[in-house]
């Protein structure tokens, strides 16, 4: 099974890659663009007990992707 994880700075976090983006955007003539959040995306392949290793991945997810004072994550398990 593979899993995506989405890790990105929390909305009370200064996100300055995601401003810098913006900036960008807007500068290149792409006026509607308004607030960007850059964040990261894991894809993780794990085996075993499905059960598991759902709890596994959310475990890791919280404790080593993402750093919980700074940032929120959420995963997702697409069909395989």
């Amino acid at each position: 099974m593979t899993a995506r994880v989405y890790v990105s700075p929390k909305k009370t976090v200064l996100d300055p890659q995601g401003q810098t983006i913006r900036a960008a955007l807007q500068g290149r003539g792409y006026a509607s663009v308004g607030n960007v959040r850059q964040g990261k995306v894991f894809e993780v392949e794990v085996s075993g007990d499905p059960a598991q290793a759902r709890k596994d991945l959310e475990e890791i997810a919280r404790t080593i992707l993402a750093n919980p004072v700074i940032e929120e994550y959420r995963v997702e398990w697409p069909e395989n």
